[in-house]
């Protein structure tokens, strides 16, 4: 069996000890300079306590066995692991690639968790592997990240609910080896050469899930906190949302089906069970972004970041006659929402079409 580093004992961090020591694996759980006292938690009672909202009968214990490090230790950790995976938020890109990366041997492979894009000026829009690659290059270090995508909530994951992710890298016998440690018979594994696609793919559910989330506020508002769910406004706009996030892959590149369909299916599980729901709903009630970060204080929102670097990028191709405004309705507005502080106004009659 195999040696898995994990950096960053965030939840989705957290939550992949699960499958890997299920696997028989030696499992060693690195908390950040941010993430004292959840390992000092984790090593008093063997269970995250971040969790514990989503376990109101009791925290899922750790599979027996992990182990638990705090940052000082983590050369110690890193040390004849056969894989280390990087759980950082996106908040700790440049923390990860400045203090992490180069202590990591060059033949041990690295799987990142983390969701995001990065956008330059040309209106370019990065994915986290190229950005960390690009710098380590800069150093004169050369490798090649790996990363997950797909629909997967890090609870669900606790509670082995089925899932299906892609592992994507630029060697596919490297993904296999990471297959083989980490694929259960709940934690289900797909394999793609295709980096950029299927990081664009679930970062750009971002914005679009909030775009949905929206709809649920607005029906709140109309009709009662604890009035019924309405489908077809949510409906109207993930079809919306899965329109735009198509041109969004070709824009990229990478329109394949494969990668649509794992960024949809991120699309779903974050509008049912993620933190940009929250704050989409907010927005949706009336509240301005503002009030609704302070709403939602302590909740990790990185989901906003992406949102604005990818309508950023976007405005900036529209403006030199790359794009058209009229392809992309819902991205700006979400924009407007988050950056200009306007009024929820779902533009609805800019996603019929006549053909």
């Amino acid at each position: 069996m195999a040696t898995i580093t994990i950096i960053g004992s965030g939840m989705m961090g957290s939550a992949l000890a699960f499958p890997a020591r299920e696997n028989g694996n030696t499992v060693r759980l690195v908390g950040t300079h941010l993430d004292r006292e959840i390992i000092d938690e984790c090593r008093k009672t063997n269970r995250h306590p971040k969790f514990a909202k989503h376990f109101p009968k009791g925290i899922p214990p750790f599979p027996a066995g992990c182990e638990f490090y705090q940052i000082e230790q983590m050369d110690e950790a890193v040390k004849g692991a056969d894989l280390v995976i990087g759980g950082v938020s996106s908040f700790g890109v440049d923390w990860f690639g400045e203090e992490v990366l180069p202590r990591i041997p060059a033949d041990v492979p690295v799987l990142s968790v983390t969701k995001g894009l990065l956008d330059r000026d040309d209106g370019r829009l990065l994915c986290y592997p190229q950005v960390w690659e690009e710098r380590l290059a800069a150093r004169g270090v050369r490798r090649d990240i790996c990363a997950i995508g797909g629909p997967c909530t890090s609870y669900e994951l606790v509670a082995h609910d089925q899932t299906e992710v892609a592992f994507c890298g630029k060697d596919l016998d490297v993904l296999r080896r990471i297959k083989a440690m980490m694929a259960t018979d709940y934690y289900h594994v797909s394999l793609s050469t295709d980096v950029v696609g299927i990081e664009s793919a679930v970062a750009l559910k971002n914005g679009y899930a909030l775009g949905i989330a929206l709809t649920i506020g607005l029906n709140q508002r109309a009709f009662g906190l604890d009035s019924e769910l309405h489908f077809n406004s949510q409906a109207a706009v993930f079809g919306q949302a899965a329109k735009e996030m198509s041109r969004l892959l070709d824009l990229q590149g990478a329109g394949t089906l494969d990668n649509l369909c794992v960024g949809v299916g991120d699309l779903y599980v974050t509008v049912y069970g993620g933190r940009t729901r929250l704050v989409g709903i907010l927005l949706g009630r009336g509240l301005d972004i503002d009030e609704a970060r302070e709403e939602l204080r302590g909740v990790t929102l990185e989901s906003l970041v992406v949102a604005v670097r990818v309508a950023r990028a976007v405005k900036k191709r529209i403006a030199a006659g790359k794009l058209a405004a009229a392809d992309f309705p819902l991205l700006l507005h979400t924009d407007e929402i988050l950056t200009e502080k306007k009024p929820v106004n779902i533009p609805w009659e800019a996603f019929t079409f006549e053909k």
